[in-house]
């Protein structure tokens, strides 16, 4: 009957609601130096492309994941029944070779410690003739052993249930799960991991008015007074959670029938989530949280730079001249995002006393990994993996953030082991995950033409 009556009310009103999704979404960007339109422009017109043709090789589109990990923190009612929410696993025989030997190594640093490594027929590969010492220092370069640097919880790949998933075979999409399951999952993430005061209530159901003055100023005056770190992690929390309704209302199922199944745009979908009025002020804020995501995930991507450009580094498939190929886009792409040139400034976080400061990066982590946990409470199974991969991609990102003088100090030569390490899982949600954020960034351009011709038809 509530949703009813919104369509009811947005149709009423649809001609005078057509510019206030994205009313207040132009200009300066709260705590940057950047703007809505230099965003919109270096995005959709030079990186979009280059990125969408990176995650489509077969070293990105393969992600290996556990999806059916216990809700740490309630007991589950059920897994979602709707076909949708299915995920198709690969079979071993579509996952290239090259990814699945869980002793490979991703730089050719860990391999040239020791000449048994057959490096002519698989880079990184670990001979089984090789000494116990031998092995367990080579194993040691991929086991991802820098636990306080991360900022979300990985799943163990070396498990039984880990599978790999082509993404491609499983975008993230609308699903139809929705309702008090889903929505405890975003209360749960906003009521108890945002730093937000118990005194301020936030609806369970974002369509219900904030309380307050009922232009959303009464939800979002709280964040005035929280210091930069606390306001920025909301806001990243935030713009993830816009970037993901983006995505369901660009490809929303709009016909299901005996014949064919149709995906598209839904632009009632999206004024649901993201119109001024509709959501009592809160749509549009929401929208400028995602851009400040972007260039948050944009910064990691520049300062990671010397990480991937170093020679020995290699997006190994066993398709030598596909990785080749793969590597100079990579690289093409990281100097391009390098170029941006109005980056976020990382520097003004986590400054002052150092005590304090440091404490307060410790509750930023740790509130960060519970995030990444609540994950695996979410029931629709394709909403779980790219609930996983987005989060863990953004903790990845926090992690490059605050390692500049490991990324700074990584060794020329393959005498020294690097003092700054990426999991292949990191580097695929790394960058799937900006795509995401990117892919939503365009979506905007094509709800704005939507909602543009709708307007002149009228």
């Amino acid at each position: 009957m509530r949703l009813l009556t919104l369509l009811l009310l947005l149709f009423s009103f649809l001609p005078l609601s057509l510019e206030r999704c994205f009313c207040k979404v132009t200009g300066s960007l709260d705590d940057c130096a950047c703007d809505v339109e230099t965003i919109d422009s270096f995005n959709n017109r030079n990186l979009f492309p280059k990125l969408q043709q990176l995650l489509s090789s077969d070293y990105f589109r393969f992600y290996k994941v556990k999806l059916n990990n216990p809700c740490p923190f309630w007991t589950d009612s059920g897994h979602c029944g709707l076909r949708d929410c299915a995920v198709k696993p690969c079979t071993a025989s579509e996952v290239p070779e090259g990814l699945k030997s869980n002793s490979y190594k991703y730089s050719l640093e860990a391999s040239k410690q020791t000449e048994e490594c057959e490096m002519a027929e698989k880079l990184g590969a670990v001979n089984g003739s090789l000494s116990d010492e031998t092995r367990l220092a080579l194993l040691e370069w991929n086991r991802h052993d820098d636990e306080a640097d991360r900022f979300c919880m990985h799943d163990d790949e070396d498990s039984p249930d880990a599978q790999y998933v082509d993404l491609l075979l499983n975008p993230e999409r609308y699903t139809g799960y929705k309702g008090p399951e889903a929505w405890q999952i975003w209360n749960s993430i906003y009521e108890e991991n945002c730093f937000k005061p118990y005194t301020v209530k936030r609806p369970l159901n974002p369509l219900v008015a904030s309380s307050g003055d009922g232009e959303g100023r009464g939800f979002y005056s709280w964040l005035e007074g929280l210091c930069v770190e606390k306001r920025a992690f909301f806001r990243l929390v935030s713009g993830l959670h816009a970037s993901i309704n983006v995505h369901l209302s660009a490809r929303y199922l709009l016909d299901d029938n005996w014949f064919e199944r149709k995906w598209g745009h839904n632009v009632t979908e999206f004024q649901l989530r993201f119109d001024e009025e509709l959501t009592k002020g809160e749509g549009p804020k929401r929208l400028r949280n995602l851009y400040f995501l972007y260039l948050i995930e944009l910064r990691a991507l520049a300062k990671v730079l010397p990480f991937f450009h170093r020679s020995s580094f290699q997006l190994f498939t066993g398709q030598q001249q596909q990785d080749t190929h793969n590597k100079e886009l990579l690289l093409e792409i990281l100097n391009l995002a390098k170029s941006f040139p109005l980056h976020f400034d990382e520097t003004t976080l986590f400054t002052g006393d150092k005590k304090e400061a440091a404490k307060l990066k410790n509750d930023f982590k740790l509130t960060f990994k519970n995030i990444s946990r609540i994950m695996d409470c979410v029931g629709c199974f394709k909403c779980r993996l790219w609930g996983k991969l987005q989060t863990q991609g953004l903790g990845t990102a926090l992690k490059i953030l605050f390692s500049e003088k490991q990324i700074e100090s990584l060794p020329q030569s393959s005498s020294k082991k690097p003092s700054f390490q990426l999991s292949r899982q990191e580097i695929v949600s790394l960058f799937n995950a900006f795509g995401r954020i990117s892919t939503s960034i365009r979506e905007l351009e094509n709800f704005r033409t939507f909602l543009s011709e709708f307007k002149q038809s009228d």
